[in-house]
């Protein structure tokens, strides 16, 4: 007796447990795809297809079938993959043997093993797209699929965006530290000139300025050279 698939809610609750701050990319696109190939009827394998100007690679996939599968159309430069991604929609091929759009890859894909496809464009940030691919090895297993595989990929956009969201808001945060890090240590620094030269703020400035052009240094390195040789006991 073939083993029951999880329903749609058990599979959005797995997207759901992703941890944003405790994994990468690389892992939420497995995990797309491992939900995908468990949840969808007739999948035999599943990948995830990233495209970026002219260049597509896979970016996960559950098996090398999937992979083999995509590389094809990278290298033809088309295929339902391809135009899955760039236009957004849904590429199901129902039944290789008589697939008239990409005969070739078709052709190529059928002897391979794979007897139907599915694409589903996913649309990840500005500048990228994507197609979630099921692969499935006999003839119309994913005619009924299509639906629920939208709906997965969906899901898995929202995934996607939001641990782009989360690397952009960390890498903020962090250029935000560094700058009040920068700011803290310059002022230290100013300090330090003001008691050594009895001079004004602006003044002590001035010569951090001045000792970073001429060193060729950056502001912050200079500070904190002079920082540091406070603290040791030196002198500037």
């Amino acid at each position: 007796m073939p083993q029951a698939h999880p329903d749609l809610a058990a599979a959005l609750i797995r997207l759901g447990r992703i941890k944003y701050d405790e994994v990468d990319l690389d892992v939420v696109l497995s995990t797309i795809a491992q939900v995908a190939k468990d949840t969808i009827r007739g999948a035999a394998e599943v990948s995830v297809t990233l495209v970026q100007g002219a260049e597509a690679h896979t970016a996960a996939h559950t098996g090398d079938l999937a992979l083999t599968l995509d590389e094809w159309q990278y290298e033809q430069g088309r295929g339902p993959c391809l135009d899955a991604a760039t236009t957004g929609t849904a590429m199901l091929v129902p039944d290789m043997s008589a697939e008239s759009r990409w005969p070739e890859w078709a052709t190529r894909a059928h002897k391979a093993g794979a007897a139907s496809s599915l694409s589903i464009g996913l649309p990840i940030q500005e500048a990228m797209v994507g197609a979630l691919n099921i692969y499935a090895a006999e003839p119309r297993a994913l005619d009924a699929q299509v639906e629920l595989a939208q709906t997965l990929a969906g899901y898995g956009a929202i995934a996607l965006a939001n641990v782009h969201l989360y690397e952009s808001t960390a890498t903020l945060a962090q250029q935000m530290q560094e700058a009040m890090q920068s700011r803290a240590v310059i002022e230290q620094a100013k300090g330090i000139i003001m008691g050594q030269r009895r001079c004004s703020a602006e003044e002590a400035f001035t010569i951090l300025a001045r000792v970073s052009q001429d060193s060729n240094r950056k502001l912050r390195e200079v500070a904190e050279s002079l920082v540091d040789r406070a603290v040791s006991g030196g002198r500037e």
